[in-house]
């Protein structure tokens, strides 16, 4: 990390704070892209950014709340909000595009509140790479669409969660920690392993068998689907319309 700029962070559950204090510069935005892509990968639920103690070197640097704020609305599915900041870092904000995607707040109190506000309801459980990985997946999402009284969706959101479930089975062989998400418009299904290995399409395989339509499925039945790098694993995610 570098040495001009200390990241601290504090789980104040059902919100992580992360507490940035020094030069931020387009060198030191990179260990602060480190430190919310893990805080990201913990899967909180939701995100507040303490910038009281910041000192802004290079306005370009504040694209990495902007980019971080992208990557917590696509997963974890979670709110995102930078508190504090000091008044030349805030004249900054107000004409940078992560202002526009990240919503700004005067004290960390009032970050905390519209974050916890918006936490989104979820459901997660961890499965081995077993036969039975699929069927308990089915169940999680059914689960949840009926709790959440959208039982439209249980059918393809199991469809599109099973063959995610299938992929890690069959490819990574790693224990997962499967999400399902429901945060209007869309109902969001992820599934994060211990593989850095790319998510594979199914090749070769009966389509007709469990798991055995792959990625060509979800792209078919999600309005967006992706993966990011996550601890020393990945996640793959995708997000299903819930009007």
């Amino acid at each position: 990390m570098s040495t001009r700029i200390r990241c601290e962070v504090r789980d104040e559950s059902p919100v992580t704070v992360v507490r940035l204090a020094g030069e931020l510069d387009l060198a030191s935005m990179r260990s602060v892209h480190t430190v919310l892509d893990g805080c990201l990968a913990a899967q909180p639920d939701a995100l507040v950014v303490d910038l009281e103690e910041l000192d802004l070197a290079d306005p370009l640097a504040l694209s990495v709340f902007a980019a971080a704020a992208r990557r917590a609305a696509d997963w974890p599915a979670v709110p995102m909000v930078l508190c504090a900041p000091p008044p030349d870092t805030a004249a900054w904000l107000a004409e940078s595009t992560a202002c526009r995607v990240v919503p700004v707040r005067r004290d960390q109190a009032e970050a905390t509140a519209l974050a916890g506000a918006a936490v989104a309801p979820r459901l997660r459980a961890r499965l081995d790479p077993v036969a039975g990985a699929c069927r308990r997946a089915r169940e999680l999402v059914t689960d949840a669409c009926t709790l959440w009284n959208i039982p439209e969706l249980a059918g393809p959101a199991a469809l599109v969660l099973s063959e995610l479930v299938g992929n890690v089975v069959r490819h990574a062989g790693t224990p997962m920690h499967v999400t399902v998400t429901l945060r209007r418009p869309y109902l969001r299904v992820a599934v994060m392993d211990g593989s850095p290995a790319d998510a594979r399409a199914a090749t070769g395989r009966d389509p007709r068998a469990e798991g055995g339509r792959g990625l060509l499925l979800v792209r078919e039945l999600t309005q967006r689907w992706g993966s990011a790098p996550a601890g020393t694993g990945k996640v793959v995610w995708a997000m299903l319309p819930a009007n």
